[in-house]
């Protein structure tokens, strides 16, 4: 495939009828879209799931019927957009993300890269083809149940499937809108975690959007330990050579400093089961149903009869089942008190596309037995290549931890593939400790700096009682001032991150007049750098130090 974007994506332009894309970006739109492109991902071109908005083109979410145009992009992509990152087109998924196995389309069915007589995993099936062809650098799918993960594995490459919120899935078709993630599908470790600090945006729209702030503390880099499943909890319906592939990848996991656990693994399996075989396919009907009850003939027939089956549902069901997560979710975090990660396979057998085809419903069911429950108690994972079958289709596992340990997911992921940590955690020299007090909070306008710089959260706490806080006149965003006082200060609410020695160069090279970094003292008596403010512009300011914080001032 020729090397520049340009004739990388004329090619793909020029067999976009085949099953892996459903539109492509016409080659004057897309090299309008280079030209303009200058950020950190300039040059870079990417697939977009066809149930995620990215505009030109039209969404379909896998059924033509159910065509429309939108009038935005989906925060991430238009926050890779903003980064110079080019969008391709829209790729094949499984009828409305119904489904794991990439079967599941009427644009057609996607082969695997690997073999093609088997599948290539679903529902998000197109992008991670896309990605393992080369014909894209990297792609975003969705995950409810699995989706994003699936066809990684099966097509050799890493899904990262991060902490539900963190990606904003505004403007994207909803398959249980409670659970559903963005994801990132990349060929390496190194390049997701490029992407990450640009996806995870803030989007104060989106009802289910977290502000992004890491707990990496080194889990992932030195010594740990990983849970596995008793033996006999273990399920490869019939498949050895799986068995013998897992058994070797946790073995992997030992020789770079992991030590074994095995837990209980029935509360997860309980968990995961309740997906489908619980209430939450009625979210499913709720994205989709109405229209589906009168489009159902234009629709994938076991797409339809999946999705319709949650509209009888008693609402009692939703609550004994939620009661019931409820105590799953405890028990979850229990194990996770004990260990740092969980591991498990993927997927515990892989079937050619005739098989599918012919047992779609249970072939495809057990493709989410180690992947349904991660959504649901509130987890983030990374699929990560670990072998592949005889016949040559990816094998791979489920390093998965508790929601926000992303970042600690991906340093392990990286160790097991053999690529090396990134210099900033690598090397522990030269970290700086950067106190924030307006703007640069989570939540609020400017802390993607903080984020695409690499900052992560060391503590939410105050500043010694010795300052006081101002609303300052005609910034934009609006912003606090800080000053230190003699008298009369109170402690002011703050958060503190540690950016490395580089960053925060970068970081400060940046602040404008009449911000300030200077020396600032936190509660417990240590100093650290952080906003201030010149005094000049306090004559014109509002006192706010009585609201204690700018986003108790922000709430008034």
């Amino acid at each position: 495939m020729p090397d520049s974007p340009a004739d990388r994506h004329a090619t793909l332009y020029a067999e976009r009828n085949g099953p892996v894309w459903i539109d492509v970006v016409s080659p004057e739109a897309f090299a309008m879209e280079l030209a303009a492109a200058t950020g950190p991902l300039a040059g870079r071109v990417f697939a977009v799931k066809d149930n995620i908005d990215a505009l030109p083109l039209p969404t379909t979410a896998g059924c033509p019927a159910y065509r429309y145009q939108p009038t935005e992009d989906n925060p991430v992509v238009a926050a890779l957009r903003a980064a110079g990152a080019a969008v391709a087109g829209k790729t094949t998924l499984d009828q409305f993300a119904t489904g794991l196995v990439g079967t599941r389309s009427p644009f057609g069915i996607c082969r695997n890269v690997l073999n093609p007589d088997y599948i290539s995993g679903g529902s998000s099936s197109g992008s991670a083809v896309a990605v393992a062809s080369g014909q894209v650098d990297f792609a975003l799918g969705t995950d409810t149940a699995g989706s994003g993960r699936v066809p990684c594995i099966l097509n050799g490459i890493v899904g990262y499937k991060p902490t539900k919120g963190v990606l904003s899935t505004r403007n994207a078709v909803p398959a249980c809108r409670s659970l559903d993630c963005i994801t990132l599908m990349a060929r390496t470790v190194a390049e997701l975690r490029e992407l990450a600090p640009h996806a995870r945006q803030y989007d104060p729209l989106d009802p289910m959007s977290r502000p992004w702030h890491s707990v990496r503390d080194g889990r992932g880099q030195g010594a740990f330990t990983f849970a596995v499943p008793r033996p006999e909890q273990l399920q490869f319906f019939g498949d050895s050579e799986a068995a013998g592939l897992y058994a070797a990848a946790c073995d992997k996991l030992t020789s770079l400093g992991g030590t074994k656990i095995e837990i209980d693994y029935a509360p997860f399996a309980e968990a995961a089961a309740l997906l489908y075989q619980g209430p939450w396919v009625a979210e499913r009907y709720a994205a989709v149903g109405e229209w589906l009850e009168e489009h159902h003939a234009e629709a994938d027939p076991t797409v339809s009869k999946i999705i319709l089956g949650g509209r009888d549902l008693k609402a009692s069901a939703v609550y004994h089942a939620a009661v019931r997560l409820a105590e799953l979710r405890r028990i979850s975090d229990e194990v996770f008190a004990k260990v740092d990660f969980l591991v498990v396979p993927t997927v515990p057998s892989v079937y050619t596309i005739a098989e599918v085809q012919a047992n779609p419903v249970e072939l495809n069911s057990r493709l989410g037995t180690y992947n349904n429950f991660v959504n649901l108690l509130d987890l983030a994972a990374v699929a990560v290549p670990a072998g592949r079958w005889s016949h040559g289709v990816g094998f791979g596992l489920n390093l998965v931890a508790p929601a926000f340990a992303d970042d600690s997911l991906l340093d392990l992921a990286a160790r097991f593939l053999g690529e090396p940590l990134p210099k900033r955690m690598a090397s522990p020299e030269g970290p700086v400790s950067l106190a924030v007090v307006g703007a640069h909070l989570q939540g609020q306008p400017l802390h993607g700096q903080l984020v695409q710089l690499g900052a992560t959260l060391q503590q939410r706490t105050t500043t010694a009682a010795a300052y006081k806080l101002y609303a300052l006149a005609n910034t934009t965003p609006p912003k606090p001032g800080l000053e230190r006082v003699k008298q009369g200060g109170t402690a002011i609410e703050i958060e503190v991150y540690i950016l490395s020695a580089e960053a925060f160069g970068r970081f400060t090279a940046g602040v404008p007049a009449p911000m300030t970094i200077g020396n600032l003292e936190l509660a417990d008596g240590t100093w650290v750098k952080g906003f201030m403010c010149e005094p000049y512009v306090l004559a014109d300011a509002t006192d706010i130090t009585s609201y204690g914080g700018w986003r108790a001032y922000l709430s008034r």
